[in-house]
């Protein structure tokens, strides 16, 4: 498996545990605030691609969809209400994002429709060819190694089952790229440390995005794995990415 750059960025470079280790105990002191700042840092646009990454499922109609990095459900809640599936499973190793995404989907009389289990996108606990389909948002540049988080993505899929993955990406128009790059590495840690006590957090979401093979390199490493039609787009000018492969 290929190490990527982005695989060794974590909250702490100073602390002796691993990324993975590392990012579960970031997202648990965070769970609480996490959807608020989502909301704020964004200014909603979240939601929209969101939804967006939502309708590149539309045309296979999933019937068994798996959440990887699931966080507080909102994709998993999104895919209930978007592609009506029959069942959702959304798999964490974070337990205190999973507390928060419990007590949404009982708010939203969901629980018939999706479970959360404490996972890791490394060793998906599913037998193979179980899902119709897979998405990822804005967490493939939290898995410690990412052939083996996609790799075990691309087993658990069935064949023609597709994966949809969201990203932040880099804006390339030079313009934007310095305002994106401004609000990243100034507003967003300010804001992160204001209302969640912890800057970390949100300077490792800079660092991670900077790191992250995206666009056509993304693209490329889901080709060498063995997902076929792959495809990307992107998003309010760059900021954000779709990235689909089927299996």
């Amino acid at each position: 498996m290929t190490t990527f750059t982005h695989d060794k960025v974590v909250p702490n470079q100073s602390s002796t545990l691993d990324k993975k280790e590392q990012v579960a105990d970031m997202f648990n002191d965070i769970s609480g605030r996490y959807d608020f700042l989502n909301r704020f840092l964004s200014a909603g646009i979240d939601i929209s691609w969101r939804k967006k990454a939502l309708e590149e499922l539309r045309e296979i109609a999933p019937k068994h969809l798996l959440d990887v990095a699931t966080g507080t459900a909102d994709v998993a809640i999104m895919a209930a209400k978007q592609l009506q599936p029959d069942k959702i499973t959304g798999i964490d190793i974070s337990e205190g994002m999973l507390e928060v995404g419990r007590q949404k989907i009982k708010d939203e009389k969901l629980e018939d429709t999706i479970s959360l289990l404490k996972g890791d996108s490394e060793a998906i606990n599913f037998k193979d060819e179980t899902f119709d389909a897979v998405t990822v948002a804005f967490g493939v540049r939290n898995f410690m190694h990412l052939e083996k988080g996609l790799s075990e993505i691309l087993r658990v899929l069935k064949p023609g089952g597709k994966l949809v993955v969201l990203e932040f990406s880099k804006p390339a128009t030079p313009v934007v790229k310095s305002i994106y790059s401004f609000y990243m590495k100034i507003v967003t840690p300010g804001v992160g440390k204001l209302f969640s006590k912890n800057r970390d957090a949100y300077k490792y979401l800079d660092e991670s995005i900077r790191q992250f093979p995206e666009g056509k390199h993304f693209s490329s490493i889901l080709d060498q794995l063995g997902f076929h039609q792959t495809y990307s787009k992107t998003l309010s000018l760059g900021i954000c990415s779709i990235y689909c492969g089927t299996k």
